[in-house]
């Protein structure tokens, strides 16, 4: 297991972050936490899978800056910077299937960019790595300790094995350089900002709902994820951030459910009356999803607090409020 490092670093050493990613679904979220604590934030992203629109609300606070820039190429920001959070990738399996070579280069060139230029800061780096590490377990619940089940040359393996990389060049920084890096592994996170479109289970049965079509299930419904609300998903990655542990540190939620299930509640919770249509399992589709948290517990004192119910219901109302907006203006 992952010991301390040292004393919990205090926040107000953070001055400046750098978010790449950051006008993605969870990296505008992360903007946003770290704007409220007074931390400076430059905003790198190419708007391949993320979109101005997410962090449009922070453009006015001075302390924010939204850079158009692909990391594969080139990092650079001038003046200080005091924490990198490399959050770039494609993050569904609909975006990394269309685009898996840049899937490829934001795992590998990516994250070497980004690692350089922490070094070259002297700044804390903390990587967003993925359940998928752990493949189509053998073990469950998963804990850090797990090596994983991955099919390196499946469809999936562009992501999966993205971040895999990811993560021994990470550790290859800390170990060989010294920066101070750190590593979350982030299960299945939903909330407002999701892309209706993006192949996710929660947006595409929330839009199949709200339209009155049937929601597409795969297989027959019985796999598991354990969904996390955005909210608490961004408290973990923060606690990790400032603090000096190196990780693997899981965050997510263990409350566990199969996709049959989801589907349904969001049915009863939309007022819906669509259907289930049951379609094909995609190739090497994990079949059940769980993390071990408590390592976050134990070195982060972080767990999630927000209930599925009371986050699928703020999602829904959120999805809603968009087709309504929509609607308005196409008149």
């Amino acid at each position: 297991m992952t010991q301390p490092t040292g004393p919990v670093r205090d926040p107000r050493t953070i001055r400046r972050a750098v978010v790449t990613g950051g006008a993605g679904f969870l990296g505008s979220h992360l903007c946003e936490h770290l704007l409220d604590r007074g931390v400076e934030v430059v905003c790198l992203d190419n708007f391949l899978t993320g979109s101005p629109e997410n962090v449009l609300h922070l453009m006015e606070d001075p302390g924010f800056r939204l850079v158009r820039c692909d990391i594969t190429d080139y990092v650079h920001v001038p003046g200080p910077v005091d924490l990198v959070l490399h959050f770039a990738s494609p993050a569904s399996p609909l975006d990394y299937l269309k685009m898996p070579i840049e899937t490829l280069k934001v795992g590998s060139l990516g994250t070497l960019h980004t690692l350089g230029l922490a070094h070259e800061k002297g700044a804390r780096y903390v990587l967003a790595s993925t359940s998928e590490v752990y493949g189509d377990p053998l073990e469950h619940p998963q804990n850090e300790d797990y090596w994983g089940n991955v099919n390196p040359v499946g469809p999936r393996g562009v992501y999966d094995e993205a971040k895999r990389f990811s993560e021994a060049m990470t550790t290859a920084y800390r170990t060989s350089k010294g920066t101070d890096t750190g590593i979350v592994r982030i299960f299945n996170t939903y909330g407002p900002r999701m892309r209706a479109d993006d192949g996710r289970a929660i947006p595409a049965f929330i839009g199949q709902a709200l339209s009155g079509r049937p929601l597409t299930v795969a297989g027959d419904g019985s796999q598991t994820r354990s969904i996390c609300f955005v909210g608490d998903t961004v408290r973990g990655i923060l606690a990790m951030a400032f603090s000096d542990h190196t990780g693997p540190i899981n965050i997510g939620n263990p409350d566990e459910l199969s996709m049959l299930r989801l589907a349904q509640w969001i049915v009863e919770l939309t007022g819906s009356d669509s259907g289930i249509e049951f379609i094909d399992l995609p190739v090497d589709d994990p079949k059940v999803r769980r993390p071990d948290t408590t390592r976050a517990e134990e070195l982060l004192g972080w767990q999630p607090t927000v209930p599925s119910e009371a986050g699928l219901r703020s999602t829904v109302a959120w999805f809603a409020a968009r087709r309504a907006e929509a609607a308005e203006l196409a008149g």
